[in-house]
């Protein structure tokens, strides 16, 4: 089992400055992930979704984070692949590029960049966002091995060649986001691997499992959109880890809360999320605001990301290390290749996102090394 952190750059109070600090604080903990021993760091990209992400060039990001690091892996993911955000070869170079910098440690997600928001500041049009994605996917899984590449479909290309070619041979690893089954089927049919959003839960994960297991059983590699074929199955698992475990709980309630008001906001049209920092360590307050949350989220019958608000719950790695090593342990009992820790959400102070990758770099990845060592 391998671990990552995701970053989106979320911030609950979005002056200039504090979007500064939030960023350098994303930086700090991806220097300190890779001190921890995590496997991986994640950069989502988004535009113009204020308090929800400021993540706009993850590239630029981990090339910065590359410089401070020598062995984690980069996770350019989601990069959103219908054109109008970026052109595919202009983001295979790019791609490209932070695998030489890097010496090698790039992987490469794709993404629909599906809110409203987005697309309008981009000039996507929604109703041609799947096939754009599937054929950037192609150009970007062929193009870096092509001594001479040229593409006829819905871009014209070439011929030329792109350059720098990526260190990683043939190719540096594809994945693509799912956040329900068709597009699990998808990933599954394209022969790239799951990063698996959302905060469902282990239920919900193991269902979704099942459906990426059925559609690799049932796939034939028509759809392969390169040469090499990644089955990685990688879920996201929110987690705020302290020895105050009450404490490491509201914290972490507290941002979920925040985290799922901006999806209420951005995908479903919903209020902007609230930037109430009170604390909420009554266990009422705390039942309440959940019961508001799923009542907004469940109005607003929002069809794109339904992982994400279909089942709303704080059953995650909320408290002690101990209750992050169970909740992983449901995850390993359900296969999931990579657990991704989000920890970094809009009101999780600076200092509890640290100290929640210090306990598991000291606690919880220690304890699943073991057990793979023992295999």
């Amino acid at each position: 089992m391998q671990f990552s952190v995701i970053f989106e750059a979320q911030l609950a109070d979005p002056t200039p400055q504090r979007e500064r600090e939030t960023l350098a604080d994303c930086v700090e903990q991806a220097v300190a992930a890779e001190a921890a021993g995590f496997d991986r760091i994640w950069a989502v990209e988004h535009h113009s979704l204020l308090r929800y992400a400021h993540m706009s060039a993850p590239d630029v990001f981990l090339a910065h984070v590359a410089a401070k690091t020598s062995r984690i892996r980069l996770g350019h993911g989601v990069v959103c692949l219908p054109f109008g955000y970026g052109h595919p070869i202009r983001v295979a170079e790019r791609a490209a590029m932070l695998d030489v910098l890097s010496g090698g440690r790039l992987d490469l997600g794709a993404g629909r960049g599906a809110t409203r928001q987005e697309m309008a500041m981009c000039g996507v049009d929604p109703a041609s966002t799947y096939e754009q994605v599937e054929e950037a996917l192609r150009i970007i899984g062929n193009c870096w091995t092509a001594e001479q590449f040229q593409w006829h479909g819905l871009l014209d290309i070439g011929p030329g060649q792109v350059l720098p070619r990526p260190v990683q041979t043939p190719h540096p690893p594809l994945f693509m986001a799912c956040s329900k089954a068709e597009t699990l089927r998808t990933a599954a049919d394209y022969g790239v691997g799951a990063l698996v959003l959302g905060f469902a839960g282990a239920e919900e994960i193991s269902a979704m499992r099942r459906v990426y297991d059925a559609a690799l059983a049932e796939r034939t590699g028509e759809r392969f959109v390169s040469a090499v074929r990644n089955d990685h199955f990688a879920a996201l698992c929110p987690t705020i880890v302290a020895d105050d475990g009450a404490e490491a709980f509201r914290i972490g309630a507290r941002g979920q809360r925040f985290f799922a008001e901006s999806i209420l906001h951005w995908y479903g049209g919903g209020p902007e999320p609230s930037e109430d920092t009170a604390d909420d360590d009554n266990a009422a307050v705390l039942k309440l605001e959940r019961e508001a949350v799923v009542a907004k989220l469940h109005e607003a019958n929002i069809p794109v990301r339904p992982s994400s608000t279909g089942t709303y719950n704080v059953d995650h790695a909320y408290g002690t290390a101990s209750r992050a090593v169970e909740y992983v342990g449901q995850l390993a009992r359900i296969g999931v290749d990579e657990v991704i820790c989000l920890i970094q959400m809009g009101t999780v102070p600076h200092d509890a996102a640290l100290e929640t990758i210090r306990q598991w770099g000291a606690h919880v990845i220690p304890h699943f090394r073991k057990k793979d060592e023992t295999r």
